[in-house]
């Protein structure tokens, strides 16, 4: 698994770097060898951020924690990243290297497998239907119905889109084509 590191507003030294890269490869075991690792570090009022992006093949998975430690926050988001492949194990195993045999019985001793199927239930099925709008009227309208995302057709783009209100309290768009 090839790791990149990314910093923004911050220097770290390449001790450091070195550390952060064996602590990500460990979750290499979980993936063949064109999966791809990005790590960004940053810092925001003496707190470090990391977040880890692991892409392999179509799958994504993300992990973001803020720690004063530099290598807690690594370290969380490893842990993370392994606690979401052990949910999905079931589902994942097709996708993941086949030399590695998630159905052996010490592979993730604390999770068994159908636990991790019956996870997934849905319980609403809603029917909307897509209205022509800004994506600020989407963002009132969202704020109006007190969701965090809100679907509408961009009278701008005629595409649908997707408005979603962010951790960091403003809002995000996504376009969908």
């Amino acid at each position: 698994m090839k790791v990149n590191i990314y910093t923004r507003r911050i220097t770290v030294e390449d001790a450091k770097k070195n550390a952060i890269e064996k602590k990500v490869s460990r979750l290499g075991k979980f993936f063949d060898d064109s999966a791809e690792a990005n790590v960004v570090v940053s810092e925001q009022r003496d707190r470090k951020i990391v977040e880890i992006t692991i892409f392999s093949g179509d799958m994504i998975y993300r992990a973001e924690h803020r720690d004063a430690e530099l290598l807690n926050a690594v370290d969380e988001n490893v842990e993370a990243i392994e606690r979401q492949i052990r949910k999905n194990k079931t589902r994942l195993a097709k996708r993941l290297r086949t030399g590695l045999d998630l159905s052996a019985p010490d592979a993730f001793p604390d999770i068994d497998g159908e636990q991790a199927e019956s996870d997934i239930t849905i319980v609403r099925t809603k029917t909307h239907h897509i209205k022509p709008m800004s994506p600020e009227e989407a963002v009132l309208q969202m704020n109006l119905v007190d969701h965090e995302f809100y679907v509408f057709l961009n009278s701008e783009t005629d595409r649908t889109a997707i408005v979603y209100r962010r951790k960091q309290g403003d809002y995000g768009l996504i376009d969908v084509e």
